[in-house]
């Protein structure tokens, strides 16, 4: 198979899917790889790396995408990249197709066999290519916390961790799962107050016991929402849907009651967010001011240390990219349950749930599309 690792276009992304190691696995394997030119130099892989490991360097994206049977990335496709979308190329990226209407609908007039690391889904439950970045985006949250508390970054110009005689800060964590976790570690360990919310008990009963601090676990609901919030320094949202649109959990009307230039950062927000007034931001531009609240909404926060979570990244995600390459798409699928929750869109169709109530479209179970992956043919209506 012939395998594509284009240079990512998304603003101020500077992840590569794969490193030189990777890509002598998949010729190893007996795959040809072809990689757009300084693809990885943003984390640190030079072209030379990645012909010594066998790769041709490709100087054109759009002939590196017309050669490939599967497109590895990072990011979903750009606008521009719509127009390289086909029916016989298999595009392994994240894709978070609950927040993008309009790249939900030119993967479907495509055809493209759409695989979306964020809703692969182990036999536990556990989202094994989501986890490595949800880690670094947790322990980046709590970093950024810390940096726009500052008051000449626009915060309360209040120390995380206080000093004696002093309070900590208070940060409020929704949502318990692995950026939450991670958000929580991160925070109590520089010494903040962390209030963390969510709806599993038993997940609140493990954190309890492992997590050290000053933590306090509540359950989710509006009220307890609405009186954390009122004595917090910041917030971090970081509620997850499996492949749908996050939950709106803090409306317009609470941000009043927040505290004047307390911080909030919405991990959240490449699934839509889970604060209503939280919108996309980037790096270069990564904050906005509303109600006197600061809001940070980077959609990308793993792009800012592009080198841990490149290879992090890989490390998850690669095994599942040589069973693809090595037998296919259908027959990868078909063999591995986890792999299959991760197709989106396949023939023409949608074949996640979770996407298709999002924007009202027919759902079609993965393993009818699977049928015809082997062909250019699109699912007949």
């Amino acid at each position: 198979m012939n395998i594509g690792i284009p240079q990512e276009i998304k603003v101020e992304e500077h992840r590569v899917a794969s490193p030189p190691s990777g890509v002598r696995e998949f010729v190893k394997r007996g795959h040809a790889v072809f990689v757009e030119s300084d693809a990885g130099l943003s984390s640190g892989f030079t072209d030379e790396e990645y012909i010594g490991a066998g790769a041709t360097i490709m100087d054109s994206a759009e002939a590196l995408w017309k050669t490939a049977d599967m497109i590895i990335k990072v990011k979903e496709p750009q606008a521009s990249e719509y127009r390289y979308l086909r029916p016989n190329l298999i595009l392994f990226t994240y894709l978070h197709l609950a927040a993008d209407e309009k790249l939900t609908l030119a993967m479907l007039e495509s055809g493209v066999t759409g695989i979306a690391y964020e809703t692969v889904e182990d036999d536990q439950g556990g989202l094994p290519l989501l986890e490595p970045m949800s880690e670094v985006a947790g322990r980046m949250a709590a970093q950024v916390v810390s940096h726009y508390l500052e008051k000449h970054q626009g915060g309360r110009g209040v120390l995380m961790g206080g000093v004696p005689g002093v309070a900590a800060a208070h940060v409020v964590i929704l949502g318990a799962g692995t950026v939450g976790t991670n958000a929580a570690k991160i925070a109590l360990g520089m010494g903040a107050r962390v209030t963390l919310l969510d709806i599993d008990l038993d997940r609140l009963r493990y954190l309890d016991d492992i997590l050290d601090g000053n933590l306090t676990t509540l359950y989710s609901n509006h009220i307890n929402i609405a009186r954390s919030i009122q004595t917090a320094d910041a917030l971090i949202g970081s509620v997850l849907i499996t492949g749908a649109r996050a939950p709106m959990l803090v409306t317009r009307d609470m941000l009043p009651s927040m505290p004047r230039g307390s911080v909030i950062v919405d991990v959240a927000v490449d699934q839509g967010g889970c604060v209503e007034t939280t919108r996309p931001t980037t790096h270069s531009d990564p904050t906005f001011v509303i109600d006197g609240v600061l809001h940070y909404g980077v959609s990308n926060m793993p792009g800012a240390v592009p080198r841990t979570s490149s290879l992090a990244l890989a490390n998850a995600t690669l095994p599942y990219a040589y069973q693809l390459a090595t037998r296919g798409a259908a027959d990868a699928l078909r063999s591995d349950s986890a792999l299959l929750k991760g197709l989106n869109t396949a023939a023409g169709r949608c074949t996640h749930p979770a996407v298709a109530e999002t924007f009202g479209l027919e759902y079609v179970e993965a393993e009818l599309a699977l049928n015809y992956l082997t062909t250019d043919a699109l699912l007949p209506l």
